[in-house]
């Protein structure tokens, strides 16, 4: 039996090629999440890593992805405003820290930060660590070696860059930026000293053999925190009339990510509150082990303790150390 088999590699350590992946699709479902349970329990333990984020400048961004409410390319009605202060930051933080949330990351809409709001940037994170003992990531877009050296030297530990999607599928979403350029944001970001964290959206109309490849790049470069965020078509943007995937779709999507990253921690993102609290349930029994918590960028998260119940239900363990060699 070809899961079996596949199971039997990955555990003896060696990693999957994307076309033993591919070949798991011809397998039975429920066979294939079991293993794929099997998988996250016996690398992963249960290990759950759980991080906030705080929309620290929004909209006006001047690339065209096309899933994205903040693109200044298309009329969506997202909240515009600059970079927040040092105080609000600070209050944010420290609120998550106090719910016993692990991480807390600062992300801004637009291509890069400019010098200026990099210098605003690094003294908040100092305030932060200052007053609360919350780890901080940030999602800044695609710094140059000097602002990543600075935002680290401030205490920020994890560097966040989405591929987005599968490198195939990637040009027909966004034509302002390419994903070789993320990949040496992601270079320069693990020189200067980061974890890095860098995952995508399914939905946006690729094919699974593409999330299979999204999945196969990931755990080329080595990526050890992925994101699964779910499309939530956002009205104006070009995707805004894309349909759900299927719960089989979203569980088998896991399935592969967890044959192929079995090391990583796989992250619940954007669009799980389209999910039914069983599919969640489900989700986190097949590989799901890590969730960004409370809101979401420009749509709306879960409430900690409702999260804190479901993750603990399903046998995870949030008390533990959960940073990731990267």
């Amino acid at each position: 039996m070809l899961v079996e088999d596949l199971k039997q590699k990955v555990f003896s350590g060696e990693l999957l090629s994307e076309d033993e992946a591919l070949a798991l699709l011809a397998e039975e479902r429920d066979g294939l999440y079991e293993v794929a349970h099997q998988i996250t329990r016996r690398f992963m333990g249960n290990r759950f890593d759980t991080c906030s984020i705080i929309n620290a400048k929004s909209g006006n961004c001047s690339e065209d992805c096309k899933w994205c409410a903040q693109s200044a390319h298309y009329p969506t009605k997202v909240h515009l405003y600059p970079l927040l202060s040092e105080a609000e930051c600070v209050r944010h933080a420290a609120y998550n820290a106090q719910q016993g949330i692990g991480r807390f990351a600062l992300v801004t809409s637009g291509r890069r930060v400019s010098p200026k709001e990099m210098q605003q940037i690094t003294q908040t994170v100092q305030a932060i660590r200052r007053t609360c003992s919350i780890k901080c990531c940030a999602s800044m877009g695609l710094l140059d070696r000097d602002s990543l050296q600075a935002l680290r030297a401030s205490g920020v530990e994890n560097y966040h860059c989405n591929i987005e999607t599968a490198p195939s599928f990637f040009p027909k979403l966004c034509t302002t930026h390419t994903l070789e350029q993320k990949l040496e944001t992601i270079r320069l970001a693990r020189e200067v000293g980061f974890r890095i964290c860098s995952g995508g959206i399914i939905g946006m109309g690729e094919t699974m053999e593409q999330r299979v490849e999204m999945a196969t790049f990931l755990q080329r470069h080595r990526i050890l925190s992925i994101p699964l965020n779910l499309l939530q078509p956002i009205p104006g943007t070009p995707l805004a009339g894309q349909p759900r995937l299927s719960d089989e779709e979203i569980l088998t999507t896991i399935a592969l990510f967890r044959f192929l990253n079995p090391k990583a921690y796989l992250r619940f993102s954007g669009g799980r509150s389209q999910m039914s609290a069983e599919l969640q349930r489900r989700a986190l029994y097949v590989g799901v082990n890590a969730a960004i918590v409370g809101d979401l960028l420009t749509t709306v998260g879960s409430r900690f303790e409702e999260d804190k119940r479901l993750f603990t239900d399903a046998g995870y363990c949030l008390d533990g150390d959960t940073d990731w060699i990267s």
